[in-house]
């Protein structure tokens, strides 16, 4: 995937293989950095590397140089041909994986026993460990061998280089033992100890260590894998929403086709229980649409003509005609695909100290060994001992832990993020999550339904009463597109404010009677003749009746618009309209505070629905007709009283204060603006969700640390026991492999995280 955006620097995808460790991620990140103009994050969990690099440098180049670093490059498959592979490269890898860690096993296990149990030596025992440990050390180990050659030629030591020398070392000291040292007599029996000993006058043979190496790696790295593609199960969730082929409907015929050859505009058939195949708005039939897998919404959401559908959503009841309005990457799936990879991609700030700690280690880790055989021997002991106490360096030195510490992280929070409908733009959006300490609300769209509604109705006593009313002031309203209009139609019928057929004979709309006479008055008012009464819907004015007077006052002083309905010339209502607070406001304000999250209003609305919805959600502090510019000024003001400030909107009008702020976090049914420029989007339009990505980001970054403290933690502990001779080259490969899964395990926690509904708290 590469895109050119108007800075003249193109961002380039690609797939780097062959990488083992955190020093293999430094090694290609400063390869690449080293053209000029060219900036490269890479990650070893997924594989994946993101370049920019000026237009001059293409792609090919950037493959070339990952080659020459040792490793391999290619640009990504397209989104089609991975559907067609489906899963069968990564089944076919997987399964030579475990062929191989197999026979390993087969082969690797009687030489354990033999070496370790020395009642079961018999007069040949040593022999037939050699025959069985000589495939494990080519054959299985190989792939560490032919790593750290390439390795070698290009001046680079990584992973691969402390197995292979391990490996390597172990098997040529047991062939010289057998050989020369007096081990291959036959009758001989050797005894088994967890402590670096010399030889009882023949060398002892460490075939044990040889197979015991490629064994414990071979098992971590399949169960390291495992495990790192469950962090990843999220986005292939997310891929495998998208369908394959769509019904089209063309001159009341259907014929199939692949999805991409869908168009926008296009009409297509979804039946019960098929996924819509991409956005669009139904134009015939009503159903239930479920939207779980991709905005997290759990409740199945009615549509019918005029309603917008999105690609992915299962359709729960019946059959649908949809005009297509986005195809391919313009998707809202293919959005929140694109959103949750590109996070995976980047790097904490925690991760890049790591890599580069790494990037360091394995050489000094090198030097050490070194070093230590050259101590003891120095210091006369026994070969034998010395060269086992240098296997063990560098067995358990490795910096799988410190490379794998992160990614899984992000993998598993971003993935799991998705699923609760919060898509969290990379990992400087989720540290930022972590740290704010105020948010700025915008409050139509954000705290409020953002649509019209119809809050009270207030009739005089001994009048027609409130449903007659209601009735009456539909029936002339049906005629008005004005929003004061279409709510009041909507209360009077049932209908879905987002459904245009209103009051025309459907079903559930028969109640309204006809108008005739329709006419606009001067200013926000209708009239027309109703079952021969002349019905008027206008603002208040003169003189009202002593009920509607008090209702006026308590409207004018609150968040709603009042509109008053005459029959005859006599005033009979009052209704209320106005933007009514989401339900789940209340709830999601009270959980930031409780996270130590202050909550600020900032709206462009009049002064007082601003102090009424901030007097309903307990918001102390409001702004109220905050042009764009405003809030952004605002924000910049918060900013340099030393707040961490976070901005959620939906508009076009929150755009400047969302790209202005520390952390930018959008509606997921706002603008593509405001989308744009945040850092967060909220996929499925509840501000609760804001709570839940705060507490998630807490979460992960406590996890990372946690990762980060083991994998730092098991060096400086294990590789001074090994250098000092208290820890077995066979217990050292178990420690190595061990801290890797303990690391992807504390990650994979993630997948499971549950947001806590019923208190506060840093969960």
């Amino acid at each position: 995937m590469t895109t050119e955006p108007a800075t003249s620097v193109v961002t380039t995808d690609l797939t780097v293989g062959g990488m083992t460790c955190a020093a293999c991620v430094r090694r290609v990140e400063k390869k690449l950095a080293k053209l000029e103009g060219v900036t490269a994050t890479v990650n070893l969990a997924t594989g994946g590397a993101r370049v920019s690099h000026p237009p001059h440098v293409s792609p090919d180049e950037l493959m070339a140089t990952v080659e020459r670093a040792g490793y391999t490059a290619a640009l990504p498959e397209p989104p089609k041909q991975r559907r067609e592979e489906g899963q069968d490269g990564e089944s076919d890898g997987t399964r030579q994986e475990l062929e191989r860690l197999v026979i390993t096993a087969l082969l690797a296990v009687p030489v354990v026993v033999l070496s370790m149990v020395p009642d079961l030596q018999f007069r040949a025992w040593q022999w037939l460990c050699f025959v069985l440990a000589t495939p494990v050390a080519v054959w299985s180990a190989w792939p560490f061998h032919v790593r750290a050659l390439r390795g070698l030629r290009h001046s680079a030591a990584t992973m691969d280089t402390l197995v292979s020398l391990g490996v390597a070392a172990s098997y040529a000291w047991s062939v010289y033992a057998l050989l020369f040292g007096g081990a291959g007599e036959l009758g001989m029996t050797m005894p088994f100890s967890l402590m670096p000993e010399a030889s009882d006058g023949a060398a002892h043979v460490y075939l044990e260590v040889a197979v015991v190496v490629p064994l414990f790696v071979l098992t971590g790295r399949f169960l390291e894998a495992r495990a790192r593609n469950g962090t990843g199960a999220a986005l292939r969730s997310l891929a495998q929403l998208a369908a394959k082929e769509v019904a089209v409907r063309e001159d009341r015929a259907e014929r199939l086709i692949p999805v991409e050859e869908l168009r926008v505009a296009q009409v297509f058939v979804v039946r019960p229980g098929e996924r819509v195949a991409t956005d669009g708005e139904v134009t015939e039939g009503s159903s239930a649409v479920d939207l779980s897998l991709v905005t997290g919404e759990s409740e199945p959401v009615e549509v019918g003509p005029g309603s917008a559908v999105v690609g992915g959503a299962v359709n729960v009841g019946g059959l649908l005609l949809v005009r297509a309005t986005a195809v391919g990457a313009d998707t809202q799936l293919a959005r929140i695909t694109r959103l949750v990879t590109e996070a995976q991609v980047g790097k904490a700030r925690a991760q890049r100290l790591a890599d580069a700690v790494a990037g360091v280690f394995v050489p000094v880790v090198l030097a050490l060994a070194v070093t230590v055989l050259g101590f003891w021997l120095g210091a006369g002991a026994d070969p034998q001992a010395a060269i086992t106490v240098c296997v063990a360096v560098l067995v358990v030195a490795c910096p799988c832990a410190l490379g794998l510490a992160t990614p899984t992280a992000l993998m598993a929070a971003t993935g799991r993020g998705a699923q609760l409908g919060v898509l969290v733009r990379g990992p400087q959006a989720l540290e930022g999550l972590q740290h704010i300490d105020t948010v700025v609300l915008d409050k139509t769209g954000t705290l409020t339904s953002g649509h019209m509604t119809v809050a009270r109705v207030t009739a005089v006593p001994d009048g027609l009463g409130r449903e007659a009313v209601l009735r009456l002031a539909g029936a002339v309203e049906q005629g008005s597109e004005h929003p004061l209009g279409r709510a009041i139609v909507t209360y009077a019928t049932g209908v879905p404010p987002r459904d245009p057929v209103r009051a025309s004979g459907e079903a559930g709309q028969g109640a309204l009677p006809e108008v005739s006479g329709f006419a606009a008055t001067a200013g926000r008012g209708v009239r027309g003749r109703v079952e021969g009464r002349l019905i008027e819907v206008l603002a208040p004015d003169g003189e009202l009746p002593t009920t509607l007077a008090e209702a006026l006052r308590a409207a004018e002083s609150g968040v709603n618009t009042p509109v008053l309905v005459r029959v005859d010339g006599a005033a009979e209502a009052l209704i209320e309209v106005g933007d009514v607070v989401r339900p789940g406001s209340y709830q999601a304000v009270d959980r930031l505070r409780r996270l130590g999250v202050r909550p600020v209003l900032a709206t462009g609305d009049r002064e007082a629905p601003g102090r009424a919805v901030a007097a309903a959600l307990g918001i102390e502090e409001v702004h109220s007709r905050c042009t764009p510019e405003d809030k952004a000024g605002l924000v910049r003001e918060l900013r340099e009283q030393g707040y961490r400030v976070a901005v959620v909107g939906d508009g076009v009008n929150d755009a400047a204060a969302l790209a202005g702020a520390d952390l930018g976090i959008a509606m997921g049914g706002g603008t593509d603006v405001a989308i744009g420029a945040a850092d967060v989007t909220l996929v499925r339009g509840d501000i609760e969700a804001l709570g839940d990505a705060v507490r998630l980001s807490r979460r992960t970054l406590g996890t990372i640390r946690v990762n980060l403290l083991w994998a730092f933690g098991y060096n400086v502990v294990t590789v001074p026991l090994a250098m000092v001779g208290l820890l077995n080259p066979m217990l050292a490969a178990a420690a190595m492999s061990v801290s890797s899964l303990l690391v992807v395990g504390n990650s994979l926690r993630l997948r499971a995280w549950q947001p806590s509904r019923a208190r506060g708290g840093t969960r």
